[in-house]
């Protein structure tokens, strides 16, 4: 069951290698980037920050209430604690990550819906296609934050 890995052996399962090991940041991008489509990204990605995220945020949601809002409300939460980050590094109120992680999550949700994947093609093809994904929810987030300010 999932709720009883340690963070190690969480880690572990993500990545295929111990937290700290020698390639471990190599196993997590290949992993992610390669990823057979874009919710799979973010089951990859960052293992050590999912796991707090997933034990203390997306599962006490789910529990009252539908895994999507739940998995959308956990994307917002982590932009939010990644602006305050920046927020309190430059001193100034900074409100950029959670909107663009909560784009992200809702990609993450129409993908799961739609069942859109990815997987036949080639690793290079796949890490392209994940890379865009980013790249434009970035630009467009970036597009609709200075139209708004």
């Amino acid at each position: 069951m999932q709720g009883t890995l340690s963070l190690s052996q969480y880690v572990k399962k993500r990545i295929g290698v111990k937290m700290g090991a020698n390639h471990s940041m190599r196993n997590m991008l290949s992993r992610s980037f390669g990823a057979r489509s874009f919710p799979v990204f973010w089951h990859y990605w960052n293992p050590i920050w999912s796991y707090y995220l997933s034990r203390n945020v997306m599962r006490p949601l789910s529990a009252f209430l539908p895994l999507p809002l739940a998995i959308f409300i956990t994307f917002l939460f982590s932009g939010a604690i990644h602006d305050l980050a920046v927020s309190l590094v430059k001193w100034n109120t900074i409100v950029f990550f959670t909107p663009w992680f909560g784009l992200m999550g809702l990609i993450v949700i129409i993908s799961n819906k739609a069942n859109i994947t990815y997987g036949k093609f080639s690793w290079y093809i796949r890490a392209s296609i994940n890379a865009i994904i980013i790249c434009v929810s970035l630009g467009l987030t970036y597009f609709l934050e200075m139209l708004y300010t």
